[in-house]
């Protein structure tokens, strides 16, 4: 099973994945760690990255979501994936380019079945605070709205599993692995 861990900067993405990780002993592949060097500087001097801007990155994570799923292990991926187009990327690589070609706008490919999106949601006051408070990092408060703006949230038949960050991350990684062996997987064991 693969988790991409999804949604806006500051829903806390990173720290629900470095719990989750060392939880299930999963690896984690940071996607922050995945950008080019000039979209960390273009988000350090407050611009917002475009779809050109973005696509390098998601094909690049879409080849660590493959070999993940081609070696058959389990893994956890931090992405913020907003759009529907990003979340076709990163399952399908550049064949969703086509799919969402002028020629047929917006055909989805469908989601594999091991392979789900765990969409972290809440409100914008509350994750606002959470940038704000935060040290060191290169995404700013001011962007935060833009995300919002071009957030598409996920729908059901994309694989997702909605939580709610005003929830606990020992909550939201219980819902984690109930929904892990709901889906008829083998038991999570931890490390």
């Amino acid at each position: 099973m693969i988790y991409i861990i999804m949604g806006v900067s500051g829903c806390g993405k990173s720290t629900l994945g470095a719990f989750l990780s060392e939880k299930l002993g999963w690896p984690l592949h940071e996607g922050d760690n995945f950008h080019p060097q000039a979209n960390i500087e273009k988000m350090a001097r407050g611009e917002a990255l475009t779809d050109q801007d973005r696509m390098p990155w998601l094909l690049t994570l879409h080849e660590v979501i493959e070999r993940e799923r081609s070696s058959g292990s389990d893994a956890l991926v931090v992405c913020s994936a907003l759009k529907r187009l990003y979340r076709q990327i990163l399952l399908y690589g550049s064949r969703a380019l086509t799919s969402f070609s002028s020629v047929h706008p917006g055909i989805p490919l469908s989601n594999p079945p091991d392979v789900f999106f765990l969409f972290l949601y809440g409100d914008y006051d509350l994750i606002h605070q959470r940038i704000v408070a935060r040290k060191g990092h290169y995404m700013k408060e001011d962007m935060l709205r833009s995300q919002f703006e071009v957030l598409e949230p996920p729908l059901d038949e994309e694989n997702v599993l909605p939580l709610n960050i005003a929830r606990s991350l020992a909550d939201m990684a219980t819902e984690v692995e109930n929904h892990y062996n709901s889906l008829g997987n083998r038991q999570i064991q931890g490390p």
